[in-house]
């Protein structure tokens, strides 16, 4: 078992087809239609900017645990030209267990989180509208 600093001392050797073969795997993960994950961003940032990949983990990481700590005191969270996440109570309604479709079930108001786009995302998105129609369509 290594300790933290003979961690640190480690070097990571790549061939030039590793790193290819990391590039290209990378490339297909973005470029198709799918989730974008964490990992994606920490991998992209890295690339781009040639910060190391733990410090940018560590800075998506912070931020996404700012953001949820506001959001569980009841703050809302504005990020400029991205979106609005808010903290909105739902009311109490009355649900039905389609098991026992007899038994009315009472289902609590509850706080949500509700996210509300920015102006710029909400065009960029549109612009895939067309594209997921044909998508739909075609299936």
């Amino acid at each position: 078992m290594l300790n933290n600093k003979q961690q640190d001392n480690q070097v990571n050797y790549q061939t030039p087809i590793d790193v290819d073969k990391e590039k290209e795997v990378k490339e297909h993960k973005t470029n198709k239609l799918g989730n974008l994950t964490k990992r994606d961003l920490v991998l992209r940032i890295s690339d781009e900017t040639g910060l190391v990949q733990q410090d940018v983990f560590q800075v998506i990481q912070k931020t996404l645990d700012y953001i949820t700590e506001a959001l569980a005191k009841g703050q809302d969270v504005e990020l400029r030209n991205f979106g609005v996440f808010e903290v909105r109570l739902t009311k109490s309604r009355i649900g039905r267990n389609p098991n026992k479709p007899e038994t009315d079930v009472v289902i609590p108001a509850r706080a949500m989180v509700k996210f509300k786009s920015g102006k710029i995302m909400r065009q960029q998105v549109l612009l895939l509208t067309e594209e997921l129609k044909s998508a739909s369509s075609s299936h």
